[in-house]
């Protein structure tokens, strides 16, 4: 069963001061002109954000032997030792994919490449945030469903992080049907649009939630880490 969800800009609570250290003014004060692009940017992606997310759980699980991949439905997924560590004693597992939608990315890129591309950067930085947010937003709601079942949550992973290679998209997406919530997937597992989310949660009586650790991941490219790096010099 696939659940879908979709939220306006105005359910989610975006913290303007986390935007404000993700734009490099970890202090929360932003200076001319950024502080009125915030508010532009604001303002605009609550008109032209289709923000959806979808998941679905998993009725069979188990892990290989030398724990570098789990087997979801029968499903290989080459997540590594890093992430099989995080989903250790996981019995169910809950896929699920997320967007912006495509209106931010498209703004953001006509910004970059023309008249104003500090407002792109702003647009770029603020759809990151609102993809991430709704995800934590379908987080929540996986939490409940699963504490109604008498389990708790894994945090989420993603294809792409943690050495887990990001060829597993196509995997994860079988799971979806063909451009659910507006998404789809490049040949070589990029997804459309830009500003979209995907991953796994694990599931179980034992299983702990941990924040990211991001010390024991070499991505480079990462919200989390970015957030967290720019955090640590507040």
């Amino acid at each position: 069963m696939i659940h879908e969800m979709a939220y306006s800009l105005n359910e989610l609570t975006l913290d303007r001061e986390y935007l404000s250290a993700m734009l490099g003014f970890p202090d929360g004060v932003l200076p001319e002109p950024f502080d009125e692009y915030v508010d532009e940017a604001f303002k605009e992606a609550a008109k032209i954000c289709d923000i959806r997310g979808a998941f679905c759980f998993s009725e069979n699980s188990e892990f290989a032997p030398d724990n570098s991949k789990v087997i979801v439905d029968g499903i290989d997924f080459e997540i590594g030792k890093t992430v099989a560590k995080e989903f250790r004693n996981s019995t169910n597992f809950a896929l699920f994919i997320c967007t912006a939608g495509k209106g931010i990315s498209h703004r953001s890129q006509e910004l970059l490449t023309g008249e104003n591309p500090v407002l792109g950067y702003v647009f770029d930085i603020l759809g990151s945030m609102i993809v991430e947010t709704a995800t934590d937003q379908l987080q929540k709601e996986i939490r409940q469903i699963a504490y109604k079942k008498g389990m708790a949550i894994t945090n989420r992973y993603s294809p792409g992080y943690c050495k887990w290679s990001v060829a597993d998209q196509h995997k994860l997406f079988s799971f979806f049907p063909a451009n659910c919530c507006g998404i789809s997937l490049t040949d070589s597992a990029l997804m459309h649009p830009i500003k979209s989310v995907s991953g796994i949660i694990g599931m179980g009586k034992e299983v702990k939630f941990r924040e990211y650790t991001c010390d024991l991941c070499s991505q480079v490219e990462c919200f989390h880490r970015t957030h967290q790096h720019k955090k640590s010099k507040a």
